[in-house]
């Protein structure tokens, strides 16, 4: 990844969408159909928002065959590892990221469907 210039990691970070899938993605690495079950949104509006986090650097994809799974991208900078790490610490207290643990919690017991 390169370095991103401050003001613009925070404007990825401005999006209620955004802050989500980038919360879920702290857990680990997902395809676009668990984070639309676990949105709850449709799948133009997710890839939207995952090309947006991966053009500012933030996530990274990895295709398998037609299927495209997305992680967290390795941090560049201090700033911007710490931006991360902002998502576990203060994130979790607000009612919806907790529904959204509560969503990939269950759909974790669920068998693949990618």
């Amino acid at each position: 990844m390169t370095k991103r210039a401050p003001d613009k990691l925070l404007k990825a970070f401005a999006d209620e969408t955004r802050l989500r899938i980038l919360s879920l993605l702290s857990s680990g690495e997902m395809c676009v159909c668990d984070v639309m079950a676990v949105l709850g949104a449709p799948q133009p509006r997710v890839s939207r928002h995952l090309a947006y986090l991966r053009a500012h650097g933030l996530v990274q994809a990895r295709r398998d065959g037609t299927w495209v799974y997305y992680s967290l991208a390795k941090p560049a900078t201090g700033f911007h590892k710490r931006l991360v790490g902002c998502l576990d610490c203060c994130l979790d207290e607000a009612p919806i990221f907790q529904a959204d643990r509560k969503a990939l919690a269950k759909l974790a017991r669920r068998p693949a469907r990618c």
